[in-house]
This record gives C-alpha cells, structure tokens and sequence, in this order.
C-alpha cells in the first residue's frame, strides 16, 4: 500500500511491508551508525549507507544516506549512481572532489570542513583525501535504493591524472605518488 505525502499521519507517509505488525517509532529508527561513535578511523577509505534495504522505513521516500571516512591520502575511486543526485556534507577535513559532465568537462573543487557539494545524477565522481588528517563526510542521495556503479581504475587515473594537468590540481609529487599507490 501506498499513501502519499498529503495525509496528516506521519505513519502513513511510508510504504509499510506487509510483515510489519507494530506501528511504533522503532520502524522509523535506524541505529547502525552507532557503531562509528567512538570507533578508531580506518585505515582505509570506508563508507556505510543506509537505503531501503537496510532501513525500510526509506521505502517510498525517495531517500538515503552514506558515511564516509577518509584517512590521509585516501581515496573513494570514480563511481557514478544512474538515478539518483548525492549530496555531500564535509564534517572534518578536506577533500578534492570532481566530476565528469555529459560534454566531458571535468568539474573539480576543494572543499573544507562545512562545505556542501552536489554530485549530478549519473555523472562519474570522485573524493580524494589529500591532507594529513582524516576527512569525514555524509551524502544524502535522491533514491531510497541507490546504485552505485564503479568506473576501471585506468579510467579513474585518467580522470585523477588529467584534472592535475587541466586544473593545476594534485600537483605535489607525494598526492600523485599515494594516488598511483592507491590504483595498485
């Protein structure tokens, strides 16, 4: 069943699965990012979302929403997500971020901590950790189920290598360095 947004009832604003017999806030809560409070950075690049299928009280929504950790000189390689717009908040850090637009110009910036950047539908992106610190960002996506489709790695240093050239961006020899390290 599906109600829309018009009803009163915040309940019924939701696709509820039929296996679903309660109707108390405990279907609209979701607690698997708990486990970051207090947790040790990763080592590596490391993302946790959350779309329907982990909560489903999503379903119907429109929604979803992802952490993501960067450790120094770290990477989240090229991707790109066909339905839905990602929506980035940097919370801690900075991050270089870029994309690709459907004329091929690539789009980059550096952002800081309380930036927001906005990632189009389908378009291939990319953050990278450049500094010395972690970086802590969430994404906010424009689809309760959202795929992510990954591009090659030779595409991705292409991208990397060819926004350094085009955008005097990674040019110190240690960013390009970790980058090539990250593309083994």
């Amino acid at each position: 069943m599906v109600i829309h947004g018009s009803k009163i009832d915040l309940k019924l604003d939701c696709v509820i699965p039929p296996n679903i017999t309660t109707d108390d806030a405990n279907f609209f809560t979701h607690t698997a990012f708990r486990v970051l409070i207090g947790a040790d950075p990763p080592t590596a690049f490391e993302f946790m979302k959350v779309s329907e299928a982990e909560f489903p009280a999503l379903d119907g929504q429109g929604v979803s929403y992802a952490v993501l950790q960067f450790p120094p000189c770290s990477l989240n390689p090229s991707h790109r997500h066909p339905h839905a717009a990602e929506l980035l908040f940097l919370l801690i850090g900075s991050l270089k971020v870029g994309f690709v637009d459907a004329n091929d110009v690539l789009h980059t910036q550096t952002l800081q901590t309380g930036d927001l950047f906005i990632f189009p539908v389908g378009v291939v992106h990319y953050q990278y950790n450049y500094g010395q610190d972690l970086a802590f960002a969430i994404s906010a996506f424009g689809s309760a189920n959202v795929r992510t489709i990954p591009t090659p790695v030779a595409l991705h240093l292409a991208i990397l290598i060819s926004s350094s050239i085009k955008s005097s961006v990674l040019t110190e020899i240690r960013q390009i360095k970790c980058i090539c390290t990250l593309g083994r």
